[in-house]
């Protein structure tokens, strides 16, 4: 009795072969797994979260997200920081990456085009034509993403002079050190109106409604948006292919879906 309980727990030869080959490419597949320090634009945020969440579940790979404005991260590339990507809200930060030799060559390109909207949490603080809400001037504050470090902050900046009403709002100006924290004065409410990225609103974690006036892109330079494979990442397969995946139709789908252009 005993010998045929042993004999008959005997696992068959495939099954032990199978299950081998699984440990085994578990094992290769968590070895060959790499890491990246990835800079992104704030205003890109959610988006590179997304894709990148879609892009460790199919590759094992582990991505660091550090976020801020695109002036604030090209500087501290400048200074030996240690990403290996860099996204930025704009095209000159790169190219001058590019130019001082801070770069892997002929790996940039436009990932996205962005696009800036003059949004407000109070459903009745903005008209349907953004020009008579500015001349109104029925707010204390406006908020602004630095126009110095950050690409929106700039292109908010072209918008007013554009409407030339940049002398009449700027005593009303609260600036943002980027993007994120100028949309966070608007939402908290602290500025009742601001100029932030169309993609927050779009967000489908933004819980604060409100209305917004969507700024006809010929107020305001491109947003030309361009990535960056950064010299740190010269040895990293990890980071090319990252670099490589948001070129595919999946992350194209992700940037659509956030109110980007594509280029």
């Amino acid at each position: 009795m005993k010998k045929n309980q042993v004999k008959n727990s005997k696992l068959p030869l495939f099954v032990i072969f199978f299950f081998c080959c699984f440990i085994v490419s578990g094992t290769l597949s968590r070895a060959w797994a790499g890491e990246i320090q990835a800079a992104v634009a704030s205003n890109f945020y959610s988006p590179f979260k997304n894709i990148v969440h879609q892009f460790e579940k199919e590759t094992g790979h582990k991505v660091q997200i550090i976020s801020g404005s695109t002036g604030k991260l090209f500087a501290q590339i400048m200074n030996g920081a240690p990403f290996e990507l860099f996204l930025a809200a704009d095209q000159r930060r790169p190219k001058l990456l590019e130019k001082n030799g801070n770069t892997i060559s002929g790996t940039r390109f436009t990932y996205a085009l962005g696009k800036i909207t003059l949004w407000s949490a109070i459903s009745n603080a903005i008209s349907e034509d953004g020009k008579s809400t500015l001349q109104a001037k029925n707010f204390s504050h406006i908020a602004i993403a630095n126009p110095k470090t950050a690409p929106y902050g700039k292109a908010a900046l072209q918008t007013m002079q554009k409407l030339g009403l940049w002398n009449e709002v700027r005593p009303l100006i609260v600036q943002g050190e980027n993007i994120s924290q100028t949309f966070q004065f608007v939402a908290s409410q602290n500025a009742e109106l601001g100029f932030v990225a169309l993609s927050q609103i779009l967000d489908p974690k933004n819980k604060f409604k409100g209305k917004r006036w969507d700024v006809p892109e010929k107020f305001y330079d491109p947003l030309k948006q361009d990535i960056v494979i950064l010299k740190n990442g010269k040895n990293n397969p990890a980071a090319k292919a990252l670099w490589k995946y948001l070129q595919n139709d999946a992350a194209k789908r992700i940037i659509k879906n956030y109110g980007y252009g594509l280029p």
